[in-house]
């Protein structure tokens, strides 16, 4: 009599389930207080990426909740371009520069972030510098230099900042670190971004794993996951309802640090990952590489059209 009514135990808990992350995630997104990062963590956050995007967005709200900044990024020029736009908008907080190209970071850039860290109470760390592919592209069709170039700014960057910082974190006892992932490694599977992906979900699984190995001393890590935001990198450049700008992400972003082991802060961003967790393994995939074809079609066929009038532009 009761393996009659299992289907609908089964079907009725697994519901309960669904909607119960879903809630949480509303609380989490939407309603949980932030934390006060310059008494909880320190007084300074180091942002990677920091003058386009995301990065930009959080180095912003960071200094307008009160923490000096240490922007850091290739071109020293964009650097002082931002440092002097976030000055000008928050004159009470202190700002430093730092030219890093992640895509070489040897030992004597590795040296300089030393030599910074070691001078300042760096109490928050924002692992934000990454790149992905310029459009859906086939594992085998990747140059040699772009293959290098995932793992150098998505995987050694944020290994080797973190390994920087975090003994003086472990000395003071406190200190959060911050690792900016993609939705794109929460997928099971994310064909044409293969590489990507794989980066990506090294930086969740590094994150979360510090979390747990450091939690006891005081240190929050997390990683978080967001999907698409508007910026060079997403090449979205008008923000909607799914698609927040960087400095909406960063309220919801730098809200959420100091919680939880991984999140996507951005509620719809979390509400995106929840609905797509619930379908099957066979249709998420097929949804996902039909997207990435249809989004290659028009990147080489946009592509194309570019080198037929530059080629036109030459005969004239």
């Amino acid at each position: 009599m009761l393996s009659h009514y299992a289907p609908t135990v089964a079907l009725i808990v697994l519901t309960v389930l669904a909607v119960r992350g879903l809630v949480w995630a509303a609380y989490a997104t939407l309603l949980r207080p932030a934390k006060n990062l310059k008494r909880s963590f320190g007084e300074w956050a180091m942002v990677t990426g920091a003058t386009d995007g995301i990065g930009k967005g959080l180095a912003f709200e960071l200094a307008k909740r009160g923490l000096n900044v240490v922007l850091v990024s290739r071109s020293l020029t964009k650097l002082n371009e931002v440092a002097d736009e976030l000055t000008k908008k928050y004159p009470k907080v202190q700002t430093k520069v730092l030219a890093v190209d992640f895509s070489h970071f040897d030992a004597a850039a590795q040296g300089k972030v030393r030599s910074l860290v070691e001078a300042l109470e760096i109490g928050t760390l924002i692992n934000n510098v990454g790149m992905s592919y310029p459009y859906p592209t086939y594992f085998a069709e990747l140059s040699h230099a772009d293959v290098q170039a995932m793992i150098a700014l998505n995987v050694t960057s944020t290994t080797l900042m973190t390994h920087i910082v975090l003994p003086k974190m472990v000395e003071r006892k406190r200190g959060a670190i911050v690792c900016i992932s993609s939705a794109a490694s929460q997928l099971p599977a994310n064909p044409l971004l293969a590489q990507y992906a794989a980066a990506k979900a090294y930086v969740d699984k590094f994150a979360e794993s510090l979390s747990s190995e450091y939690a006891s001393q005081g240190i929050r890590v997390q990683v978080q996951n967001p999907l698409y935001v508007t910026s060079k990198l997403s090449k979205i450049r008008k923000a909607s309802l799914t698609v927040p700008s960087p400095a909406a992400y960063a309220r919801c972003a730098v809200n959420a640090i100091g919680y939880d082991s991984q999140i996507s802060p951005f509620f719809l961003h979390a509400a995106q990952l929840w609905a797509m967790s619930l379908l099957p393994r066979s249709l998420l995939d097929s949804q996902v590489i039909s997207m990435h074809k249809a989004i290659r079609r028009r990147a080489l066929k946009k592509a194309e059209a570019e080198q037929t009038n530059a080629a036109a532009d030459k005969t004239q």
